[in-house]
């Protein structure tokens, strides 16, 4: 399997399809800290700072020439260093000497860095690109009237699936969480919270609204699916599925869209009990050493024909609508990038809860382990 995988990733480094993690899985620490210019003598970099600024992200999350066009735009270097996971990079920046200008956190993890005080209040002033922003990712509920986080992207958890191998749409969770009908060809995220979220979410609770008691019921319901489950992937889904490995998978829209690009036979659906929706935000540190870099990457970043750049290599849905307003039809209409409003209202962005999330941890530990 890893022989079948290793090629796909060469590619997608290549320029082919991306996926916004799994470059560093398939390029082991070597992808970490990778500097995209060199240090330049300081010029038209704002008064007192370098002209460089250090990002923290997912990989392959850029546009192919991103990080170039703002080189040439602004004279500022960018040294991006890559986290595979929320967990890593809330450790990474909790206990390291190594400070970041910019990172870019999923929406529970936002609003653990604000009370953890990691997080710098941005200045709206300095993003005047914040315009281009739709009206429904400017006031959420984990980061209200967005004084800490810029929204990147969002994205949706469903089921992806190779259409000649089920026997009908499978539009329930249920055909990964309480049925044999794929057995040993089914993959799950195995990240705690979004799995048990997802399971609560069939099951008819809210993301936001589960107890330790309904954590032990959701853990006894996937204990009892367990033999059924192939593996439980870091995000490597889509990669399972494109190479036949598994038949139905839990994964993002947008991972599940870029490899539709390279297999007709796959498709992608949100089940009908709705979902868990992400959204990954820019943020800046509190201990950023160029936080005047930081807002004009933020604000380039926020541009339309830079979001469209990254739109197009991503496949991601965008908050940006000045963006998606240049996006061809194929992307814009696409329903596995913007999937039907019905099932997005079903769907709910979660709150880190502090006290919920080692009982995750536990109840997923002990699943995979079964």
């Amino acid at each position: 399997m890893e022989q079948r995988r290793l090629p796909l990733k060469a590619l997608k480094a290549l320029g082919s399809g991306t996926d916004r993690r799994s470059l560093l899985k398939s390029l082991g620490t070597a992808a970490v800290g990778i500097s995209f210019a060199p240090v330049l003598q300081a010029c038209g970099a704002e008064k007192g700072e370098a002209n460089k600024l250090n990002l923290y992200s997912w990989d392959t999350y850029l546009g192919e020439t991103t990080l170039a066009d703002f080189k040439k735009a602004e004279d500022i270097d960018v040294d991006l260093s890559i986290f595979a996971t929320n967990d890593e990079m809330y450790a990474k920046m909790r206990g390291s000497s190594t400070v970041y200008d910019v990172v870019v956190p999923s929406n529970d993890s936002v609003t653990r860095l604000i009370r953890t005080g990691l997080l710098h209040e941005i200045d709206h002033a300095q993003i005047p690109n914040y315009k281009n922003i739709g009206e429904g990712y400017r006031d959420v509920p984990f980061d209200p009237g967005r004084r800490y986080s810029m929204p990147y992207t969002w994205m949706v958890m469903g089921i992806g699936y190779r259409k000649s191998k089920v026997k009908q749409v499978p539009d329930s969770w249920e055909y990964l969480l309480a049925s044999d009908l794929y057995k040993d060809k089914i993959a799950l995220v195995s990240e705690p919270a979004d799995l048990m979220r997802i399971a609560a979410k069939y099951r008819g609770y809210s993301v936001n609204d589960i107890t330790p008691e309904r954590i032990a019921a959701l853990k006894a319901m996937l204990l009892k699916q367990r033999p059924f489950i192939k593996t439980f992937h870091e995000d490597n889904g889509q990669d399972l599925l494109l190479s036949g490995d598994i038949d139905v998978v839990m994964e993002y829209n947008g991972d599940v869209a870029q490899i539709m690009q390279n297999d007709s036979d796959i498709d992608f659906v949100v089940p009908k009990e709705g979902s868990l929706l992400i959204s990954d935000s820019l943020c800046i540190p509190v201990n950023a050493p160029h936080k005047g870099n930081a807002h004009r990457f933020i604000n380039y970043l926020l541009d339309a024909e830079v979001g469209k750049k990254v739109s197009e290599k991503i496949l991601f849905p965008t908050p940006n609508d000045a963006a998606r307003a240049l996006m061809p039809a194929s992307y814009k209409e696409n329903p596995v990038i913007f999937p039907p409003a019905e099932l997005i209202r079903k769907s709910e962005y979660a709150v880190y809860n502090a006290t919920l999330q080692p009982l995750f941890d536990r109840a997923v530990d002990d699943i995979i382990a079964a």
